[in-house]
């Protein structure tokens, strides 16, 4: 007999409780459509973030515009070629690491046929080495603090990425001396 009374029983949904505005299926729906919102709209906010420019890229333009004046002196005064050679190099591998963190968070598009901007041109050597060289000691001075100023609002591996280029452009002022 228990039998013969299941095989007659279909599930009814049972009616929302006095109070309750939702019943219990209303509820589970609900909750399968969470993790696709939450996808949406993180996918929405992670489009808006790459409209706004890198803050790095200040920092790679000034980099690649460090390297073109150092080349510059280098041309100009054969002196200076040993520092300016060693300072157009380490600042285009800064220039190099940095447009790598860019591409790394915002990949270009392969199908874009717009390259990076090239900095603006480098301006004549100075006339003397002293010149040249206090020119690119005060660069390589407001290089290092245009990047230990941007430190404390990056996310770690870009702080510290950042803060080492402020290190290296100290240091590369000492072998200016």
């Amino acid at each position: 007999m228990a039998h013969e009374q299941l095989a007659g029983w279909h599930p009814v949904e049972s009616p929302p409780q006095a109070g309750a505005p939702f019943g219990r299926r209303a509820i589970l729906r609900v909750a399968a459509l969470l993790p696709v919102t939450a996808t949406l709209t993180i996918g929405c906010t992670a489009s808006s973030q790459t409209e706004e420019p890198d803050p790095l890229e200040a920092v790679v333009t000034r980099a690649r515009s460090d390297a073109e004046l150092a080349r510059a002196v280098e041309q100009a005064h054969p002196d200076l070629a040993d520092e300016a050679t060693a300072v157009a190099s380490i600042r285009t591998e800064h220039a190099r690491a940095l447009q790598q963190e860019i591409d790394r968070v915002n990949p270009p598009d392969p199908e874009a046929t717009t390259s990076a901007p090239l900095p603006p041109p480098a301006s004549p050597a100075p006339q003397t080495a002293e010149e040249a060289t206090a020119t690119l000691k005060r660069t390589l001075r407001e290089a290092q603090r245009q990047a230990a100023d941007m430190v404390p609002r990056l996310p770690p591996y870009r702080a510290g990425l950042t803060g080492s280029i402020s290190a290296s452009c100290a240091s590369l002022q000492e072998i200016l001396a």
